[in-house]
């Protein structure tokens, strides 16, 4: 029986951290986006010195997934001014909730959801949100699925590549 277990990400796993963010990134945007807009955004978002810093923030807090001790996914979570859109301070974002592939279908990014729906409930935030590119049809389904409703939209770097995300919200 497969072990799925959810731990709190310190700088302890910023290696695992960084391999899970480029690859899962990769997996997820990589047909879809040219590969120097891709190496632009990974090069910028998932360097070291920029996960270090995300690690260090009060405001920002990471999850992994292991599935029988493999670090499988991960979930990121901003409250306070650490959210990318300063819309409610009372809310609190999803950033980044990511799976490999090759374990879509095994309930893990239910799992790490699950666990942002509880730190939402503890912090007893207004609003649980997020923002999705509209083009990613997996997401926004599983998304929708899980309660969330289309509010408002903002524009989205992809290296050179000027994208829309939708922005998505529900009460925890």
């Amino acid at each position: 029986m497969d072990l799925l277990i959810i731990e709190t990400a310190t700088l302890d796993h910023l290696e695992q951290l960084q391999k899970l963010s480029i690859t899962t990134f990769t997996e997820t945007f990589a047909e879809v986006n040219t590969a120097k807009n891709l190496q632009k955004y990974l090069d910028k978002s998932f360097n070291k010195e920029q996960l270090t810093a995300e690690l260090n923030d009060k405001n920002s807090h990471f999850f992994i997934a292991f599935l029988n001790e493999i670090p499988v996914g991960y979930a990121k979570i901003n409250v306070n001014t650490a959210q990318t859109e300063q819309h409610n301070l009372a809310a609190m974002e999803l950033h980044r909730i990511y799976v490999l592939q090759e374990f879509h279908g095994k309930k893990v990014a239910q799992k790490l959801f699950e666990k942002v729906l509880q730190i939402a409930q503890e912090k007893e935030v207004q609003q649980l949100w997020l923002g999705v590119w509209e083009e990613n049809k997996r997401a926004l389904q599983f998304y929708k699925n899980s309660g969330f409703t289309v509010f408002d939209r903002h524009d989205f770097w992809m290296g050179d590549d000027k994208q829309t995300d939708l922005l998505l919200h529900r009460k925890p």
